[in-house]
């Protein structure tokens, strides 16, 4: 029986599988290289959260305009769905959510899974980045629009 990928060791073989199709580990060997994202994050830093914002959510979002997303000036406190001049998914706006540091947290971390019929579908697995950029919207999204 052919093995295709009998050439890389399983640790690679099963990040790389992980990564592609959100999958565990394939083999027991293979857990020591999948990293352990399951502690609780360092606090958020502000500098890096921007960073990650730009490079994962600044193609739909922006703080003060919206564009392919709702802008997120405000967004702290804000009811979801309630960003003015942005046409939410029917799903987005029946919900009751506020955003908050720990709504926030579960959202980026799945929104499909948090909300289900939104029409956001990044995700930040990785609990660090969340926290940063997290921090980051705090900071950036305070006080009124310019």
């Amino acid at each position: 029986m052919s093995r295709p990928f009998a050439h890389l060791p399983s640790p690679i073989l099963a990040v790389a599988l992980t990564g592609i199709i959100g999958m565990g580990p394939l083999h027991p060997v293979a857990a020591a290289a999948v990293p352990d994202r399951s502690s609780p994050p360092a606090a958020g830093d502000e500098l890096r959260g921007r960073r990650v914002y730009q490079a994962h959510c600044g193609w739909c979002h922006s703080i003060d305009a919206n564009g392919f997303g709702p802008s997120h000036r405000g967004l702290f406190g804000r009811r979801s769905g309630g960003a003015p001049g942005y046409r939410y998914s029917a799903a987005l706006k029946a919900t009751e959510t506020v955003w908050s540091a720990a709504t926030l947290d579960v959202w980026l971390k799945n929104p499909p899974a948090m909300i289900a019929g939104t029409t956001m579908t990044v995700r930040l697995p990785a609990p660090q980045d969340r926290a940063d950029v997290i921090a980051y919207l705090r900071k950036a999204t305070e006080g009124a629009r310019p």
